[in-house]
């Protein structure tokens, strides 16, 4: 174990640093999220004499990711990224009442002192790169909608424009797709397993974009609850006092990009296929509301498109029967 410990609580705008010494005291830094922000945490580790340290952050939206990058590559250092909802419930534990930026990175400290979380695998070049792409081409659809949205209601004195923009999106939106589908065939691991996913009914093209981009190394995720955390698709059950009925729903800690892209191929695999039709069946005679099940069927997805990725095998529908 690390004799250094560093909590950061990240935000989109800035890291909120809590280093615990050897002697238990901690000493706290405030920096942006941000390249320059990483070197002058660096830059302070370095002065207070720390060389091993166990670094460890909340898998807060996509805020964390840049940090937690730069913070694996330095010497001696070892990366955690934890699901929120066990330092919430670690705080809870503790009876702590008080919420604030400081307060949470010294509470991030020490659950890592005392729990040890295992280290955070930073993903491939190749895989960082797709995760570029497939970002950058959900913000140009998005720019696209809403143009689109913009020219229906637009005056003439800006039509031109408006039309301008979005001739201009389609080429980029055209030449990135293009990219995207270069990237993939160029990496034979990529390929290979973008054959895999493929070979699950109601999963297309750009879900699987999107799965490669955040799932080609399964080895990162110790199973398949995870993979399926890490997208925010676990389920969480409220129950208080004798409310223990209440219908459960998905706890969405976790990265809103991947749920947002596995929705419609949620409905596709539960309306429109056969193996997503049984799924869908057992849960209606189960009483479940139609929106609870596309949530489902959204994590039944995951778990399966983590499996072919793990086995290296393609989908096989008889494991899905029951």
């Amino acid at each position: 174990m690390s004799s250094f410990v560093l909590g950061i609580d990240v935000s989109k705008d800035k890291l909120d640093c809590a280093l615990q010494l050897p002697d238990g005291k901690l000493r706290h830094k405030v920096v942006s999220n941000a390249p320059e922000g990483f070197k002058r945490l660096d830059e302070w580790l370095a002065q207070r004499g720390v060389g091993q340290v166990h670094v460890c952050m909340e898998a807060t939206g996509i805020y964390w990711e840049a940090s937690a990058e730069y913070l694996s590559g330095r010497e001696h250092t070892t990366v955690s990224v934890i699901n929120p909802a066990q330092i919430k419930a670690f705080g809870a534990s503790r009876l702590v009442r008080t919420k604030t930026d400081k307060v949470d990175a010294s509470l991030i400290a020490q659950f890592c002192a005392e729990r040890c979380p295992p280290p955070w695998q930073a993903p491939s070049a190749q895989e960082q790169a797709l995760r570029a792409m497939v970002l950058r081409l959900e913000a140009l659809q998005n720019m696209h909608r809403q143009e689109s949205n913009r020219l229906l209601v637009a005056r003439d004195a800006v039509r031109e424009g408006i039309e301008a923009h979005l001739a201009w999106l389609d080429e980029q939106i055209t030449q990135l797709v293009r990219q995207i589908n270069d990237h993939i065939d160029n990496d034979p691991d990529m390929h290979d397993k973008r054959q895999l996913l493929e070979s699950i009914p109601g999963v297309g093209e750009r879900t699987v974009a999107v799965l490669l981009a955040f799932y080609a190394d399964p080895a990162r995720f110790g199973n398949a609850r995870q993979a399926v955390a890490f997208a925010g698709l676990n389920p969480r059950q409220h129950e208080s006092g004798s409310s223990v009925r209440g219908r459960s729903h998905l706890s969405k800690v976790g990265h809103a990009f991947i749920r947002k892209a596995l929705y419609m191929p949620a409905v596709v695999a539960a309306y429109k296929t056969t193996w997503g039709g049984r799924f869908r069946q057992r849960l209606v005679r189960r009483g479940k509301h139609p929106k609870l099940i596309i949530g489902a069927m959204m994590r039944k997805l995951l778990q399966v498109a983590y499996g072919v990725l793990k086995s290296g095998k393609p989908f096989d529908p008889t494991l899905h029967e029951t």
